[in-house]
């Protein structure tokens, strides 16, 4: 997949403080990047550990390099409803986890 990674700041919010800034892959032709995202807070709450450019989860690898762990995740669903259910425990945020791959999450064509 082609896309990048944005680093964004947040001048003006008017539900959290201003002047934040966040990080996320933006793949091209599919949106926010949910397996990038969830690796990335994976990492930071010590749910997935990372050991040089190797991903781990619970003793198992999901590879060698964030694009090759990514597409591990994306490849396997239910592993990454079992990671974000935990993600979004530590976070205090219990509660139904969306699944992925939605109706809602479907590309959108631009063209009538």
């Amino acid at each position: 997949m082609v896309g990048s990674r944005t680093r964004v700041k947040v001048v003006k919010n008017k539900v959290a403080p201003p002047f934040r800034q966040a990080e996320f892959d933006i793949m091209y032709g599919k949106g926010i990047s949910r397996e990038g995202s969830l690796l990335d807070l994976g990492v930071e709450m010590s749910i997935i550990k990372k050991s040089g450019a190797w991903f781990t989860y619970e003793g198992e690898q999901l590879g060698q390099g964030r694009e090759n762990a990514k597409n591990y995740l994306q490849a396997n669903p239910q592993l990454m409803v079992e990671i974000s259910e935990k993600v979004r425990g530590q976070a205090g945020l219990d509660g139904d986890v969306d699944t992925f791959g939605a109706k809602d999450d479907e590309p959108i064509s631009l063209e009538s």
